[in-house]
Protein backbone atom coordinates (compact mmCIF):
# COMPACT_ATOMS: atom_id res chain seq x y z
CA UNK A 1 0.00 0.00 0.00
CA UNK A 2 1.11 3.47 -0.75
CA UNK A 3 0.75 6.20 1.85
CA UNK A 4 0.62 9.80 0.78
CA UNK A 5 1.98 11.02 4.08
CA UNK A 6 -1.28 12.53 5.23
CA UNK A 7 -3.40 10.58 7.59
CA UNK A 8 -7.10 10.81 8.00
CA UNK A 9 -9.04 9.38 10.87
CA UNK A 10 -11.68 6.90 9.89
CA UNK A 11 -14.20 6.34 12.68
CA UNK A 12 -14.83 2.72 13.58
CA UNK A 13 -17.86 1.10 12.08
CA UNK A 14 -21.00 1.23 14.17
CA UNK A 15 -20.76 -2.37 15.37
CA UNK A 16 -17.25 -2.23 16.88
CA UNK A 17 -18.33 -0.77 20.23
CA UNK A 18 -21.35 -3.06 20.73
CA UNK A 19 -19.40 -6.18 19.74
CA UNK A 20 -16.50 -5.15 21.96
CA UNK A 21 -18.91 -4.44 24.81
CA UNK A 22 -20.54 -7.86 24.40
CA UNK A 23 -17.17 -9.64 24.43
CA UNK A 24 -15.91 -7.69 27.46
CA UNK A 25 -19.12 -8.16 29.47
CA UNK A 26 -19.25 -11.87 28.69
CA UNK A 27 -15.58 -12.39 29.57
CA UNK A 28 -15.73 -10.40 32.81
CA UNK A 29 -19.03 -12.01 33.78
CA UNK A 30 -17.58 -15.49 33.31
CA UNK A 31 -14.46 -14.54 35.26
CA UNK A 32 -16.58 -13.19 38.13
CA UNK A 33 -18.60 -16.39 38.14
CA UNK A 34 -15.57 -18.66 37.87
CA UNK A 35 -13.55 -16.97 40.61
CA UNK A 36 -16.55 -16.16 42.76
CA UNK A 37 -18.02 -19.64 42.85
CA UNK A 38 -14.86 -21.37 43.96
CA UNK A 39 -16.04 -24.64 42.39
CA UNK A 40 -18.00 -25.67 45.50
CA UNK A 41 -21.74 -25.52 45.15
CA UNK A 42 -22.50 -27.80 48.12
CA UNK A 43 -23.08 -24.74 50.31
CA UNK A 44 -25.60 -23.33 47.82
CA UNK A 45 -27.37 -26.68 47.38
CA UNK A 46 -27.88 -26.94 51.13
CA UNK A 47 -29.49 -23.50 51.47
CA UNK A 48 -33.25 -23.17 51.89
CA UNK A 49 -34.51 -21.48 48.74
CA UNK A 50 -37.69 -19.54 48.01
CA UNK A 51 -40.45 -20.85 45.72
CA UNK A 52 -39.61 -20.43 42.05
CA UNK A 53 -35.87 -21.03 42.39
CA UNK A 54 -34.70 -22.50 39.08
CA UNK A 55 -32.37 -25.49 38.80
CA UNK A 56 -28.69 -24.54 38.88
CA UNK A 57 -28.12 -25.41 35.20
CA UNK A 58 -30.41 -22.51 34.15
CA UNK A 59 -28.07 -19.78 35.37
CA UNK A 60 -25.21 -20.34 32.87
CA UNK A 61 -27.28 -20.07 29.67
CA UNK A 62 -29.36 -17.18 31.02
CA UNK A 63 -26.32 -15.17 32.07
CA UNK A 64 -24.59 -15.86 28.76
CA UNK A 65 -27.46 -14.29 26.83
CA UNK A 66 -27.85 -11.45 29.33
CA UNK A 67 -24.13 -10.57 29.28
CA UNK A 68 -24.16 -10.47 25.48
CA UNK A 69 -27.25 -8.22 25.38
CA UNK A 70 -25.96 -6.08 28.24
CA UNK A 71 -22.57 -5.71 26.57
CA UNK A 72 -24.14 -4.76 23.25
CA UNK A 73 -26.21 -2.09 25.02
CA UNK A 74 -23.23 -0.85 27.03
CA UNK A 75 -21.08 -0.70 23.91
CA UNK A 76 -23.71 1.43 22.19
CA UNK A 77 -23.88 3.80 25.16
CA UNK A 78 -20.12 4.11 25.61
CA UNK A 79 -19.37 4.22 21.88
CA UNK A 80 -21.81 7.09 21.38
CA UNK A 81 -20.16 8.93 24.29
CA UNK A 82 -23.41 9.04 26.25
CA UNK A 83 -21.61 9.85 29.46
CA UNK A 84 -24.52 9.86 31.91
CA UNK A 85 -26.00 6.56 30.69
CA UNK A 86 -22.52 5.12 30.14
CA UNK A 87 -21.35 6.03 33.64
CA UNK A 88 -24.43 4.43 35.21
CA UNK A 89 -23.89 1.39 32.99
CA UNK A 90 -20.34 0.99 34.32
CA UNK A 91 -21.56 1.45 37.92
CA UNK A 92 -24.24 -1.21 37.62
CA UNK A 93 -21.80 -3.56 35.90
CA UNK A 94 -19.27 -3.21 38.73
CA UNK A 95 -22.04 -4.13 41.18
CA UNK A 96 -22.99 -7.05 38.94
CA UNK A 97 -19.42 -8.34 38.98
CA UNK A 98 -19.19 -7.90 42.76
CA UNK A 99 -22.33 -9.88 43.57
CA UNK A 100 -21.13 -13.43 42.74
CA UNK A 101 -17.88 -13.30 44.74
CA UNK A 102 -19.73 -11.84 47.73
CA UNK A 103 -22.69 -14.24 47.61
CA UNK A 104 -20.91 -17.44 46.61
CA UNK A 105 -17.25 -16.75 47.40
CA UNK A 106 -17.74 -15.13 50.80
CA UNK A 107 -21.12 -16.79 51.39
CA UNK A 108 -22.28 -13.39 52.59
CA UNK A 109 -25.96 -13.52 51.68
CA UNK A 110 -27.02 -10.29 53.40
CA UNK A 111 -24.21 -8.08 52.00
CA UNK A 112 -24.95 -9.61 48.59
CA UNK A 113 -28.56 -8.51 49.01
CA UNK A 114 -27.40 -4.91 49.51
CA UNK A 115 -25.21 -5.20 46.41
CA UNK A 116 -28.00 -6.57 44.23
CA UNK A 117 -30.38 -3.93 45.57
CA UNK A 118 -27.89 -1.25 44.54
CA UNK A 119 -27.47 -3.01 41.20
CA UNK A 120 -31.22 -2.94 40.62
CA UNK A 121 -31.37 0.79 41.35
CA UNK A 122 -28.28 1.59 39.23
CA UNK A 123 -29.67 -0.48 36.35
CA UNK A 124 -33.02 1.34 36.49
CA UNK A 125 -31.18 4.68 36.39
CA UNK A 126 -29.03 3.43 33.51
CA UNK A 127 -32.14 2.48 31.57
CA UNK A 128 -33.81 5.82 32.34
CA UNK A 129 -30.89 7.74 30.86
CA UNK A 130 -30.46 5.29 27.99
CA UNK A 131 -34.13 5.57 27.05
CA UNK A 132 -33.70 9.29 26.44
CA UNK A 133 -30.59 8.86 24.27
CA UNK A 134 -30.56 5.33 22.77
CA UNK A 135 -33.81 3.42 23.00
CA UNK A 136 -32.36 0.25 21.49
CA UNK A 137 -29.79 0.12 24.29
CA UNK A 138 -32.56 0.57 26.87
CA UNK A 139 -34.67 -2.19 25.27
CA UNK A 140 -31.66 -4.53 25.21
CA UNK A 141 -31.41 -4.07 28.98
CA UNK A 142 -35.05 -5.01 29.69
CA UNK A 143 -34.47 -8.79 30.03
CA UNK A 144 -31.52 -8.03 32.31
CA UNK A 145 -33.74 -5.80 34.47
CA UNK A 146 -36.32 -8.58 34.69
CA UNK A 147 -33.67 -11.14 35.67
CA UNK A 148 -32.02 -8.86 38.27
CA UNK A 149 -35.45 -8.22 39.78
CA UNK A 150 -36.01 -11.98 39.96
CA UNK A 151 -32.49 -12.54 41.33
CA UNK A 152 -33.16 -9.91 44.00
CA UNK A 153 -36.24 -11.90 45.05
CA UNK A 154 -34.15 -15.09 45.18
CA UNK A 155 -31.38 -13.42 47.21
CA UNK A 156 -33.92 -11.89 49.62
CA UNK A 157 -35.70 -15.23 49.97
CA UNK A 158 -32.46 -17.05 50.71
CA UNK A 159 -31.49 -14.37 53.24
CA UNK A 160 -34.86 -14.69 54.97
CA UNK A 161 -35.09 -18.50 54.92
CA UNK A 162 -31.51 -19.00 56.14
CA UNK A 163 -31.36 -16.34 58.86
Amino acid sequence: MHSSGSSSFTPPVAWVWPVGGAVVCLALGFMSGFFGMGGDDLWYRRLEKPPGTPPSWVFGPVWTVLYLMMGWAGGRLLGRRLTRAGSWFVAQFVLNLAWTPVFFGLRAVNPALWIIGGLLIALAITMFHAWKADRLAAVLLLPYLAWVTYATYLNAGIAWLNR
